[in-house]
């Protein structure tokens, strides 16, 4: 390398230097941050927020009413745009990455044949209610804490019943509306 290409290098990085140094200057003239009255980060008195926001959670619209008006061909729509990529909708379908959703309404939690569930869906009893998908399709993992599926959950009360509409209608035989 000859002295020219050092200087070049040298100069590009001086160059770049003053660039980001007048830069910095500029945008610290341009912004005039206002100092907090109040200090953004409270230690004391944290733990009641965090436990009211726990109970919020917690509180579930009852599936019953929502069911009566939901729409199962929305719910169609939704669940293959959410819940496709793992699961199966088909009468004997193959399970994926989760069990084949076929007939689940009513089905006994961890019963898809040939699936292996985590114990925290293991440990649940009974069947697979109306209020117990939608409990499960808020938030699995508050439903079931410790299980593997890695799904957020669906927030919308709206959807989640069509969902459960569409998850209804998979069925021979599909289990009676809760009244």
């Amino acid at each position: 390398m000859d002295s020219m290409e050092v200087n070049k290098a040298a100069a590009a990085v001086l160059v770049a230097g003053i660039v980001f140094m007048v830069a910095g200057i500029v945008g610290d003239g341009l912004v005039h941050p206002k100092p907090l009255k109040e200090s953004a980060i409270k230690i004391e008195g944290e733990a009641a927020p965090v436990a009211a926001a726990a109970t919020k959670e917690e509180a579930l619209t009852p599936i019953g009413p929502l069911l009566a008006a939901a729409d199962p061909a929305a719910g169609e729509a939704t669940a293959k745009k959410l819940c496709a990529a793992c699961h199966t909708f088909v009468e004997g379908g193959k399970n994926g990455v989760g069990p084949d959703l076929y007939g689940v309404v009513g089905r006994a939690h961890a019963a898809a044949e040939g699936f292996n569930y985590s114990n925290a869906i293991k440990s649940k009893q009974g069947p697979w209610s109306y209020e117990e998908l939608n409990h499960w399709l808020k938030k699995p993992s508050a439903y079931a804490p410790g299980t593997r599926m890695a799904f957020a959950g669906i927030n919308s009360d709206k959807d989640r019943a069509n969902v459960i509409a569409y998850l209804r209608s998979l069925s021979k035989t599909p289990e009676p509306l809760p009244q």
